[in-house]
């Protein structure tokens, strides 16, 4: 028969287990007092199996030890909220979780111990994969309306033997829908060949394109076969192929309308069975005009266009691509990074990315060299975001504080405070939320002393 004291304990048990997320409380020594029954469906662990034992032992998290989340609410007097991490479950099995800590005080203000509460993140992450593929289409991933678009037409264009022309600002992702096309035509099983038009001098470019006979230089002592050779019976794609100098316009040119080019130093056509992309960022209607680009090889590359919109014109795109680009990085650099924080997203979606899908993921590999764990911040930013931090920015934990005590963490808070409120203690007591009796225990307790240069 439950007795009328042990009443209030059954009611606060009952709410605990009927809480979907995870509840434990530990004591000054780090020992869990308590575990739901959430906690333990996440961890496999039993309640009974769990109480008095340290909760390291329990959760292995990935930050136990360096930055554990009680220490650092204990450490700040603040609740530390929505922090991802990774445990291993009794089954030695890795779990991605969302957290949150809080100190718990008496009535009197005394720190005895801390409660946190933690949320099975696998389902979540589920469905972001989910929504990832469902707007993913050969590894371009976007729900931009002409992005899908274009995404219904691309087999067709694949499976038509028409040179293309993708046009798009640096970075939009040319060299991606080239490789769609080709994954998709009838020419998947032969060569993909690639060729950087604007990375090489005239010279260099056509020997590249045509190959060359032996003698044809001075240094030509062998035969060489050039790209259009390796890409035989495949796909070329010419990247930046409004870089290309003139000479080459011509030469490039009698290929498109004969099937045929001269390697240098020969004048034997050799056939050519080879399918074209080109791309660019150029303005290659404005180069016609100036006399810079050659009409008839514009109308020849021109059969079919492809028009790629830049990053800013489809923004609903980017937490996507976020996502897609944390998780690539967290598996290449095992971070337990899951996700950016409404700060940081919000700083991001008002960028106007000039550097497009490759800006954007430059910025998320950055951040992760900065950030420990958890939610991308605004401070994780490059320089040129750092100063946006567009309000709620979460503390950081600090590397120092793992292994420490309640005892040691609550001395170190309480000096803090003390020196920013230049020992007032009525402000100190305000900002630490205690009474000034409990201040004054604990000045006593730790052996607080101003320092002489105060008054």
């Amino acid at each position: 028969m439950t007795s009328t004291n042990d009443m209030p304990k059954l009611r606060e048990k009952l709410i605990l287990n009927s809480i979907a997320d995870g509840v434990f409380t530990v004591d000054r020594n780090w020992r869990i007092t308590s575990f739901n029954r959430a906690a333990e469906t996440i961890t496999g662990w039993r309640e009974d199996e769990a109480v008095g034992k340290s909760c390291s032992e329990i959760f292995q998290s990935s930050i136990c030890g360096k930055s554990c989340a009680i220490a650092e609410s204990l450490y700040s007097g603040r609740a530390i909220s929505n922090r991802s991490i990774t445990i291993v479950n009794r089954r030695g099995e890795k779990i991605p979780i969302s957290i949150s800590a809080s100190p718990l005080v008496d009535h009197e203000g005394n720190i005895i111990g801390g409660v946190e509460t933690f949320r099975d993140l696998a389902t979540l992450n589920t469905l972001h994969r989910q929504l990832i593929q469902r707007h993913n289409f050969a590894g371009i991933i976007s729900k931009n309306p002409a992005m899908q678009r274009l995404f219904t037409v691309i087999p067709e264009i694949a499976r038509s033997p028409s040179t293309v022309l993708i046009l798009g600002e640096s970075g939009t992702g040319k060299e991606l829908i080239a490789q769609a096309l080709y994954n998709d035509s009838e020419r998947k099983d032969r060569p993909f060949v690639t060729v950087n038009c604007g990375a090489l001098p005239e010279t260099l470019l056509e020997s590249e394109l045509f190959g060359y006979k032996a003698g044809a230089f001075t240094d030509a002592r062998t035969d060489r076969e050039g790209r259009f050779a390796a890409a035989e019976g495949g796909t070329l794609f010419l990247d930046e192929i409004g870089d290309i100098p003139p000479g080459i316009q011509v030469k490039l040119l009698r290929v498109l309308q004969e099937k045929v080019y001269e390697p240098l130093g020969s004048n034997l056509p050799v056939k050519a069975d080879v399918r074209i992309i080109t791309a660019t960022n150029r303005d290659l209607q404005a180069m016609v005009r100036k006399g810079t680009f050659r009409d008839d090889l514009f109308y020849r590359l021109n059969v079919v266009k492809i028009q790629l919109p830049p990053l800013r014109d489809r923004k609903e795109d980017i937490p996507l691509l976020i996502d897609y680009f944390i998780k690539r990085f967290r598996v290449r650099q095992g971070k337990d990074i899951v996700g950016i924080s409404a700060p940081a997203l919000d700083i991001l979606m008002r960028h106007r990315f000039p550097g497009n899908i490759r800006e954007l993921e430059n910025i998320i590999e950055y951040a992760f060299i900065l950030c420990e764990g958890g939610y991308i911040l605004p401070r994780h930013l490059p320089e040129p975001f750092t100063g946006e931090t567009g309000g709620g920015e979460a503390v950081q934990p600090d590397k120092k504080d793992g292994g420490r005590t309640l005892e040691e963490i609550e001395k170190q808070a309480i000096s803090l405070a003390l020196e920013r409120n230049q020992w007032k203690k009525q402000a100190t007591c305000l900002e630490l939320n205690i009474s000034k009796d409990t201040l004054r225990r604990k000045i006593d307790k730790y052996g607080l002393g101003r320092p002489p240069n105060k008054e």
